[in-house]
């Protein structure tokens, strides 16, 4: 059955649901195996980012991933997957080891964005972030980020400079929320549905201004509020659509060189700029 057409403002309802598959359920069914790494070697270990060792048909990948809970418990221990510095100076750390023992980088968006409390001010947030994207760019290892739910402002661009960026069909990439851009634009944060669709957050909006390089298909849902894929056998074709489109384009890139790889990734960045401004 085809997808009904979705209000930008639906979409950002689907990812932003609770019950949408997380970080952590999509390395669990798409990788053969996973160990969990820990802490910045500074501050602690925060958890809304995970990183880790995968194995994935023979191929060693390491995974960097944004993590929200579920339950209360759950999100007060991820910090509602909203990063402190810490967790971006842990991603630093696996991309450095990961640069060392050439193994391609995989990494999961699903963020509101950066934790903003006087805490991760303080700890240099601005500082973490700038720095994740700077040593981000650098890698000369392939880079692949995937956007599964809401990835929104600096929390989400930290892990964001990727050689290839897929989107899951329901995902939303924007520079900050729907309500945040209607109380700065209009001073009125009750038009954020009118807000949606003009920022351009869609998987279709951000292909066509070649922001992303893929869109993943996602299930066709009957009614909004049911986003958890409670069927599995669609949740299954989603893994089944990454761990494809994972090993293929990671197949193409192991071709390049290093200097080749992060020639493709700065060439990729340097040229979204190439886009018309769509008013």
């Amino acid at each position: 059955m085809e997808n009904k057409k979705l209000s930008a403002w639906e979409k950002v309802e689907i990812a932003r649901s609770p019950k949408r598959k997380t970080s952590l359920d999509y390395i669990e069914n798409i990788f053969d195996s996973f160990i969990e790494l820990h802490g910045d070697r500074n501050f602690k270990d925060d958890k809304s980012i995970v990183c880790g060792l995968a194995k994935l048909n023979n191929q060693n990948f390491t995974v960097i991933a944004e993590q929200k809970g579920r339950s209360t418990k759950e999100n007060i221990d991820r910090n509602f997957g909203m990063p402190n510095p810490e967790s971006y100076r842990k991603a630093i750390r696996f991309m450095k080891q990961a640069e060392k023992f050439n193994r391609p980088v995989i990494t999961f968006i699903d963020t509101k964005g950066a934790y903003p409390g006087i805490g991760a001010e303080e700890r240099g947030q601005g500082e973490a972030i700038a720095k994740s994207m700077f040593e981000m760019s650098k890698l000369k290892v392939p880079v692949i980020a995937i956007i599964i739910g809401e990835g929104s402002s600096g929390g989400a661009l930290a892990i964001g400079v990727a050689n290839r960026v897929f989107m899951l069909e329901n995902a939303i990439y924007s520079i900050l929320s729907p309500e945040g851009y209607s109380s700065i634009l209009w001073k009125d944060s009750s038009r954020y549905k009118e807000a949606a669709e003009k920022m351009k957050l869609t998987a279709e909006d951000l292909y066509d201004l070649k922001v992303i390089d893929k869109i993943i298909e996602e299930p066709f849902l009957e009614n909004i509020s049911n986003t958890d894929m409670n069927n599995e056998n669609d949740f299954y074709k989603v893994v089944i659509s990454l761990k494809n489109e994972i090993m293929n384009t990671i197949g193409e890139l192991k071709k390049l060189n290093a200097e080749e790889i992060f020639e493709d990734r700065y060439t990729k960045f340097r040229n979204m700029g190439e886009y018309k401004i769509v008013k």
